[in-house]
This record gives C-alpha cells, sequence and structure tokens, in this order.
C-alpha cells in the first residue's frame, strides 16, 4: 500500500461481502462531517465473530472493494488485516494502525446497532482507549447511553455522532437478492455488481 501520513483518520472495517453504496455514503458523509484527511477501509479477513457464517474468500472482497473505491481520493484501502493471521479483533487493528500512523488521531466508524454490541467485544476499553468513536446513524438504531457507559466505562466522553443519510442496505440483504436472481442495480457501485456477474459469486449459497 501507498504510504500516506494523514492527521484525522476515519476508519471502516468491515467484511464487505459484498461492498455497497451505504458503505461509501457513510464513508464520505464521515469524511466531510468530521474534517477528515481520508477514511482508510479495512477488509477483514477472518472476523472472529463470524466463524460460523460462509465468507466470500478475501480475494474477491478485496478485489470488489478496490474497484468500488478506485475513483475516490478521499478513500484508502488498508490490508492491515490481511497481511497478518487471524483472528483479527478491533483493538489489535487499532493497535496497528496506530503504530503505522503515529501522528494521527484515529476516528472509529461504526453505526448504531454495532455501538450497542461494543460491550461484548473483545476488549471494548482498549478500542475507546486508541480512538474516538463516531456512530453514524443506521435505521431502527436506538442507543441507552447510560447503559451502555455503565457496561463500558468512559465511552460517552469518546463518542462523536454523525448525522449521516439513513441508508438500509445491507450485504445479508443484497446477498440474498442475488440468490434468489433479483436485481442489485443501484444499490452496489457498477464495478461491484459487475465484478459479482462475472464471477458468478452469490448464487446457491456458493462463495467459491
Amino acid at each position: 500500500m501507498a504510504a500516506y501520513s494523514p492527521q484525522r483518520i476515519g476508519i471502516l472495517g468491515g467484511t464487505f461481502d459484498p461492498p455497497h453504496i451505504g458503505h461509501l455514503i457513510l464513508a464520505e458523509t464521515a469524511f466531510d462531517v468530521l474534517s477528515l484527511s481520508c477514511v482508510l477501509l479495512v477488509p477483514a479477513a477472518d472476523p472472529p465473530h463470524k466463524h460460523t457464517l460462509a465468507i466470500t474468500p478475501i480475494q474477491h472482497r478485496l478485489a470488489m472493494l478496490t474497484q468500488a473505491v478506485a475513483d475516490n481520493p478521499r478513500f484508502v484501502l488498508s490490508d492491515i488485516d490481511i497481511a497478518r493471521p487471524g483472528p483479527h479483533y478491533t483493538v489489535d487493528t487499532l493497535r496497528l494502525l496506530q503504530q503505522q500512523y503515529p501522528d494521527a488521531e484515529l476516528y472509529f466508524l461504526l453505526g448504531g446497532d454495532s455501538l450497542r454490541d461494543m460491550p461484548t467485544w473483545y476488549d471494548p476499553a482498549g478500542i475507546i482507549a486508541q480512538a474516538k468513536v463516531a456512530v453514524m446513524g443506521r435505521p431502527g438504531a436506538t442507543l441507552d447511553l447510560p447503559t451502555l457507559e455503565a457496561d463500558l466505562p468512559g465511552i460517552t466522553t469518546r463518542l462523536m455522532f454523525v448525522e449521516s443519510p439513513l441508508i438500509d442496505i445491507s450485504a445479508t440483504l443484497l446477498r440474498e437478492r442475488l440468490r434468489k436472481g433479483h436485481s442489485i442495480r443501484y444499490l452496489v457501485p457498477e464495478v461491484v455488481e459487475r465484478y459479482i456477474v462475472e464471477n458468478a459469486l452469490y448464487r446457491d449459497n456458493n462463495h467459491a
């Protein structure tokens, strides 16, 4: 990956299976609202919370994400979770990124639904110690901040709320539509839709 030394870095991780316009809209919105230098998109090679699920091989997910963001200089693709053995925990990813960008302030981007679950993650205190948490709105997501603070002391002082369009699109929904032979046009970038068709992904539960 090319060297890059911004001062305010947004971090958007995920399986990106497949990457869709919801990911890109959230990242673009965060860039503007938080005055970021860039948004790092961090595809997970071995997400520990999805070991029981079939996940598309990383080479396909990486290729789709690379093509999806190729024309946007605000986005930088990071292979931090691809170039090392798993499982990959967020706290470890943040630690490595802080070492890679020692002068940067990190902003971990996630949806309100994920924020609710953060106290159950591996070493959540380590996460909020290393990065501010920028919470993006998600349809149907409600937050109980007193309970969250009780479960993870100090979290509320590290939170930033980012108003963003409520895009009710999920990779799960897209995979299901594809398995049924339904269109995903306008839900993913055209290059991603083309890649999926050319590589026959998400057909009959086949993630090869």
